[in-house]
């Protein structure tokens, strides 16, 4: 495919998905069965978007290589494999046209948080990130194994998307934990504490103080509390500060740049 062609191609695909309708979307949902009112829950799945992330990452990979390769010397392929047992899974292939010479290529997603600066590493001083090049789909006798993973030489080229790298966190519950410490805290502040139970209404006073912004002082402007500590609640949130500042000068001790 020439590069007029290729061009051709993208703006036709762009094209189409500017025309794409609703009628388009309930279509697509009722062939492969999929509830409408649900369709964005199943591709933001935790089991599903790493998948739908892995194969963006195969065709970012294309793109990239097409539009940094000469296309009279190189021939860039997008393959689109169904791994079998004892076969290599190749996401692109790369020949030069002159010699015949083909490369295997294999594109993969970083290690989630694995970026490190190197300066505490003895076997990798320099900066650093981790891939996970399994095999498991394509050797299923090796699945519960460790031996499943792809040798150095097994393809001519890696190509990564370094994003993973820069997230710190091990799972989605750890973010969610940490949006119904900010966000969730936030939200959940703007209703009475009272009507929520009172293992809430203590971690929302002596954790995270949202109560005593708003909720104590409130009573007691309402006369629903004769409480001068209602009244003045909002004095003790700056107590909150004190382990907040140490909690930061920590985090702030182990920060590792990007270097850019």
């Amino acid at each position: 495919m020439s590069n007029r062609e290729y061009a051709k191609k993208s703006v036709t695909l762009r094209h189409k998905l500017a025309m794409i309708s609703l009628e388009d979307i309930q279509n697509y949902c009722s062939e492969y069965n999929i509830p409408e009112d649900y369709l964005l829950e199943i591709l933001e799945d935790q089991k599903v978007l790493p998948m739908i992330r892995g194969k963006a990452t195969e065709y970012s990979a294309y793109l990239f290589l097409r539009a940094n390769l000469s296309p009279l010397k190189w021939d860039v392929q997008k393959l689109n494999l169904n791994a079998q047992p004892n076969m290599y899974d190749e996401d692109i292939s790369i020949t030069h046209r002159k010699t015949g010479i083909r490369l295997k290529v294999e594109s993969k997603n970083a290690v989630r948080g694995s970026f490190s600066s190197g300066a505490r590493s003895r076997q990798m001083p320099t900066p650093h990130f981790k891939v996970k090049c399994h095999r498991s789909r394509s050797n299923i006798s090796l699945r519960n194994t460790t031996n499943d993973r792809y040798l150095v030489g097994d393809f001519d080229l890696l190509v990564c998307n370094t994003s993973n790298a820069l997230f710190v966190g091990g799972s989605i519950e750890g973010l969610e934990i940490k949006n119904l410490m900010t966000d969730g805290g936030k939200h959940l502040a703007q209703y009475p504490m009272g009507i929520f139970r009172k293992a809430f209404l203590i971690f929302f006073t002596f954790v995270i103080p949202y109560a005593s912004v708003n909720y104590y002082p409130l009573l007691y402007l309402v006369g629903k509390s004769n409480s001068f500590l209602h009244a003045i609640s909002p004095i003790f949130v700056f107590l909150f500060l004190i382990p907040c500042y140490f909690a930061f000068n920590v985090g702030l001790k182990h920060y590792e740049s990007t270097g850019s």
